[in-house]
């Protein structure tokens, strides 16, 4: 899937985004207009498939795309993509991945409803100073080799250091990566310990910059770019599923009342 603007999406598929944010807007009234919205200053604001696909152990496959930064996980034939952008020291997408609406989306991506396509991001780097960012994005993009992205994505999170203390080093990324079963092996291990990827990890960040995100995480649906407001649903996991509705065309809002005539 191409990198599409809202405008773009929006000549090309004008009554379908049009629904959408529709559909949207009236969730986010529905869960409390002012959601709670990520930590930005913590989480970046500002700042400015190419061969077979591989099958993680939880059988959803594994791909890099055409454009050479997005990983894709899921049915390459599901119809809806929910595009992500994280940083692995960004400690607002921990939680999301860990309290938020993160499994829920990969319960669909199961179902083979919807694919979910990253971004990968390594800003906190500069912003905090170190290199566990870039360290643990060229591990992820090792571990794609394998099929084992996913389920080292979901270690590298649920062990996640304090982002000042910029604990993804070697050792620990190696560490890590023995809780995979099937991952560590000499070439993944010297993929981490040389940056096989830098070029990947330079690009991904270049990406992440040039989709003008406005920090970490941030999720569109088939491109199209949340409205403010609608930020903080996918921190619930009730709201991640009713916007998962939305997308599939199942969530019908109920009409505002209106006011009994005196």
């Amino acid at each position: 899937m191409g990198r599409a603007s809202l405008m773009q999406v929006g000549r090309r598929r004008p009554v379908r985004g049009a629904a959408l944010l529709a559909g949207v807007l009236a969730l986010v009234c529905v869960a409390g207009c002012g959601a709670r919205d990520p930590d930005r200053a913590r989480s970046g604001e500002g700042r400015g498939g190419r061969g077979a696909a591989a099958v993680s152990a939880e059988g959803s496959a594994e791909r890099l795309e055409r454009d050479g930064t997005t990983i894709t996980v899921g049915d390459s034939a599901a119809e809806h993509a929910f595009m992500l952008y994280e940083d692995p020291r960004c400690p607002v997408c921990q939680e999301f991945e860990l309290t938020g609406g993160a499994k829920t989306i990969m319960a669909s991506v199961r179902k083979g409803e919807l694919r979910v396509q990253y971004t990968l991001a390594s800003f906190l780097d500069d912003r905090l100073g170190g290199h566990g960012s870039v360290k643990a994005v060229n591990a992820l993009r090792a571990a794609l080799e394998q099929g084992k992205f996913a389920e080292y994505h979901d270690v590298l999170y649920a062990n996640q250091p304090p982002e000042e203390v910029d604990g993804f080093t070697d050792g620990e990324l190696l560490a890590l990566a023995s809780k995979v079963p099937g991952l560590r092996s000499e070439r993944f291990d010297s993929a981490v310990r040389t940056m096989r990827y830098r070029d990947f990890v330079e690009a991904s960040e270049k990406a992440y910059e040039a989709d003008g995100a406005g920090g970490t995480p941030e999720l569109r649906v088939d491109g199209i770019v949340l409205p403010d407001g609608a930020r903080g649903l996918i921190f619930d996991k009730e709201s991640t599923s009713k916007l998962i509705d939305i997308a599939m065309g199942r969530f019908r809002p109920d009409p505002p009342r209106m006011p009994a005539e005196g």
